[in-house]
């Protein structure tokens, strides 16, 4: 059941006209709490946001965030509201991150950090964050290969 009482910013079909090649729709259990993740942690901005859905901006990245609730109809909803580790399987990446900032607000934000900021040999400085429906979201930003 959809909770919105006023128009959207624009209807879903003006919304669906601009998507093309590839998008990413999570579902997760409060909006606001998936907004203030994707702003505060991961330095998206807001392009909308009600109670229902949401779309949020990195660089010329975008992505939809949906409320369980507006699932509660749809066959893909049943599955997602039973899954135990609704993140499990997927890692999503934003690049050029500050990597240090993102994992200082996801403390703050109590957010789990499974590893702390680091160097990998492929030259990214990385960090992995879990949001808080459980998504892992993994801000890097490129260093250059280790020396040595």
């Amino acid at each position: 059941m959809k909770l919105r009482t006023q128009d959207p910013w624009m209807t879903g079909v003006d919304y669906s006209r601009g998507l093309h090649g590839f998008t990413v729709n999570l579902l997760v259990a409060d909006i606001g709490r998936a907004v203030e993740f994707a702003r505060r942690v991961l330095g998206a901005a807001v392009v909308f946001s009600d109670p229902d859905f949401a779309a949020v901006r990195y660089g010329e990245q975008e992505w939809m965030l949906h409320a369980d609730h507006t699932y509660d109809r749809h066959p893909h909803g049943s599955r997602t509201l039973e899954a135990s580790f609704r993140g499990a399987g997927v890692e999503l990446r934003i690049h050029d991150a500050d990597v240090d900032a993102a994992v200082q607000a996801a403390d703050e934000l109590g957010c789990s950090v499974l590893s702390e900021p680091q160097q990998k040999g492929h030259g990214m400085r990385e960090a992995y964050i879990l949001d808080p429906d459980g998504y892992t979201w993994v801000v890097d930003a490129f260093v250059g290969p280790p020396a040595g």
